[in-house]
């Protein structure tokens, strides 16, 4: 099989992250990863940008078993501050900021979870659904089936902030590995 000129470009990019990162020995980095400061990959993840770019905002979490992966012509863009469970899939979409991702839920090509939302456990967003902000969507294929309360929109932030915390906790008994962004070299002065 011949492979196209810069199909795989991305693979030859190394993962970066912009403040100390939390990371599971067994999670997976590969391609063009962006980390935003104290986001935690925890066991068995597996970010995975081979054909474009992956990139997650501070404070996220992706707990055990997720998958990030993407299209050549969509990225996966995950948002601040953003909860993803269990076994969660997300593939070539983007999650805005401040939302839930339930254990199992799958998030298909150019979908968009609008703000401070809740994708249900093991619920399918369909290729290019819109989800506005401040949503409950639930089911196979998903819908949306009412608006958060305020309540339940600012818990979404608080069980963001209280995965880092843990995270810390981990890292600090050694079952996470602190990741540190690499020193960036000052400019010489003549």
């Amino acid at each position: 099989m011949t492979e196209m000129p810069g199909r795989l470009e991305s693979l030859s990019r190394t993962p970066r992250w912009l403040g100390p990162v939390y990371v599971a020995p067994s999670a997976v980095v590969l391609g063009e990863v962006i980390l935003g400061e104290e986001v935690s990959l925890w066991p068995h993840t597996v970010l995975r940008a081979d054909l474009n770019r992956i990139v997650v905002g501070r404070g996220t979490n992706l707990q055990d078993c997720c998958v990030l992966h993407l299209s050549e012509d969509r990225p996966c863009e995950v948002g601040s501050h953003v909860t993803v469970g269990h076994g969660a899939i997300l593939h070539a979409c983007r999650v805005e900021d401040e939302c839930l991702i339930g254990m199992r839920a799958t998030v298909l090509d150019g979908a968009v979870i609008g703000s401070q939302s809740i994708v249900g456990a093991g619920a399918v967003v369909k290729e290019g659904f819109q989800v506005p902000p401040g949503s409950l969507v639930v089911g196979v294929p998903a819908r949306v089936v009412r608006s958060l309360t305020e309540t339940e929109r600012a818990g979404l932030r608080a069980r963001a902030l209280e995965y880092i915390e843990l995270a810390r906790a981990h890292a600090a008994r050694g079952y996470l590995q602190l990741w540190n962004p690499p020193p960036v070299p000052l400019p010489s002065v003549a």
